[in-house]
């Protein structure tokens, strides 16, 4: 089955929170303006296929790209790595999921975190306001959520490798911050891998939300380099923890979630380990590092997320472990049947990481 990025799923793409004006426009003020009107219309045009897991019942185990396995080239990885097959080639991560996921992390983010974050941001020398590398930006979440959060002018850059999200990103970015100040936004396509404090150079802050997980060791380090060497900090938040909880309980729960942990952490990747990996990166050099976490909590006003979430989180385990396949059919069948009739609640751990390094020459 084929969707456009503006077929209703869970909501249309466009209509996503987005820029208000400063006058305190609300949700149906008009997003910016795209750069180029024919670029809009051919993203808002271009068809995101939903992805079936290989020999499932595609009625039970379709998938939006994003939420779990997803029909691209094997063995890709969503990082912000730069894609090499043209820009007809077909986003990881749909918009929709995307969309879907937003408010569950809204809601999930450590609030915690943001004390020390500002201190540090009052703090940094010769200020005239923010710079704010987002990482894996996605549609831009991250910026909704925290630039209304934070006091000042603020300049966001965001980075992708999917020119597709980074699209929406501009188009639904917020306009003001939260003492009214004037909120800017660019677009660069850009890899994690290839990050280097002098790409940071200025920084106030380097943000990413989702993205420790599928990094690898040498990722993770090379992302703490940039930022201790560049002397911003960094707020990286809804790594997964490897922990999931659902009501009632169910005897392949645990079996479901241990063969999913171990499809997060294929072919270098670190999964649940990352935030551990990332704890130690940025520590060691010489970084003051601080964790809470930021579980989703899914109940029955989240039941079109919870339903997308079982969908991928179950056919991941069975990508991994092919042999319960038919266990696991039966499993995600009921899971689904309870969630459809709101008896279904769902804990999905996540950690958030805020990294404070030592304030360099290079910082803002």
């Amino acid at each position: 089955m084929r969707k456009t990025a503006t077929t209703e799923r869970a909501g249309r793409i466009p209509a996503q929170p987005g820029p208000r004006d400063a006058t305190g426009g609300g949700a149906d003020a008009s997003p910016l303006p795209s750069a180029d009107a024919s670029i809009e219309e051919s993203l808002m045009t271009e068809p995101v296929e939903d992805s079936v897991i290989p020999g499932a019942d595609p009625a039970v185990d379709s998938v939006i790209p994003g939420a779990g396995p997803a029909a691209v080239r094997p063995g890709e990885r969503p990082t912000v790595r730069l894609r090499e097959d043209g820009p007809g080639e077909q986003p990881r991560y749909a918009p929709e999921w995307l969309e879907l996921r937003e408010p569950a992390d809204a809601s999930a983010r450590a609030h915690d975190l943001l004390d020390p974050l500002r201190i540090r941001l009052a703090n940094l020398p010769g200020k005239a306001g923010l710079v704010i590398h987002d990482l894996g930006c996605g549609t831009g979440s991250m910026g909704r959520w925290l630039a209304p959060l934070l006091d000042g002018p603020q300049h966001w850059i965001l980075h992708d490798r999917d020119p597709y999200l980074l699209h929406f990103a501009a188009v639904a970015s917020p306009r003001v911050a939260a003492d009214g100040s004037r909120v800017t936004v660019e677009t660069r396509r850009g890899d994690v891998a290839r990050l280097t404090p002098d790409a940071l150079s200025g920084a106030s802050l380097v943000t990413a939300s989702a993205l420790l997980d599928v990094l690898t060791r040498e990722e993770i380090d090379t992302l703490a380099e940039a930022c201790t060497g560049a002397g911003c900090p960094a707020l990286l938040t809804l790594s997964v923890a490897g922990r999931v909880e659902l009501t009632p309980s169910h005897p392949m729960d645990t079996e479901i979630m241990e063969a999913f942990n171990a499809h997060q952490r294929r072919s270098g990747l670190l999964g649940p380990d990352s935030v551990t990996a990332a704890c130690e990166a940025f520590s060691e050099r010489g970084a003051t590092v601080r964790l809470n976490p930021s579980p989703w909590r899914l109940g029955p006003a989240e039941a079109a997320l919870t339903a997308q979430w079982l969908r991928g989180w179950v056919g991941a385990a069975v990508e991994q472990r092919p042999e319960l396949k038919e266990s696991a059919d039966r499993y995600l069948r009921d899971r689904l049947e309870a969630c459809e009739a709101g008896e279904l609640t769902v804990l999905v751990h996540h950690t958030d990481l805020l990294a404070l390094s030592r304030p360099t020459g290079g910082a803002a």
